[in-house]
């Protein structure tokens, strides 16, 4: 048992270690036009999403012409546009609720399995318990 203790101590050491070693950048040259450009990119991801007849439709009902949305947008100033779509992708989005149940019950499968193992529950009948 204090094998296994160590093992696993030492493992979680090493991991949490790991956590703090900073990951490596890169810089590089940048050309005049797509500088100048601005944040045509985050214009056309906003764009983008007004043309899905699904935000169309929630924009309708909640009684919003998406005309006036599209005019509204274009109006934006730079720094609103990138505030906006950094936003647009912060947002959580329905699929990722099935991603994080099965995530969480991979989790509870996992401590049952381990505690099984070390002989402190008794849930899975295919585990046998170590010796102590």
């Amino acid at each position: 048992m204090s094998h296994l203790r160590r093992l696993l101590a030492l493992s979680l050491i090493i991991c949490l270690t790991g956590i703090g070693v900073p990951l490596p950048a890169q810089a590089g040259m940048l050309p005049t036009p797509s500088g100048l450009a601005g944040n045509s990119g985050a214009r056309d991801r906003i764009a983008t999403l007004l043309e899905r007849r699904d935000v169309q439709a929630q924009l309708e009902a909640y009684g919003v012409n998406p005309a006036d949305v599209k005019a509204r947008v274009a109006r934006l100033t730079d720094d609103e546009a990138d505030q906006l779509a950094a936003r647009i992708g912060d947002m959580p989005a329905g699929a990722d609720a099935a991603g994080a149940l099965i995530g969480a019950l991979l989790i509870v499968f996992i401590v049952l399995l381990i505690t099984d193992i070390l002989g402190v529950t008794h849930v899975f009948p295919f585990t046998k318990p170590m010796k102590r």
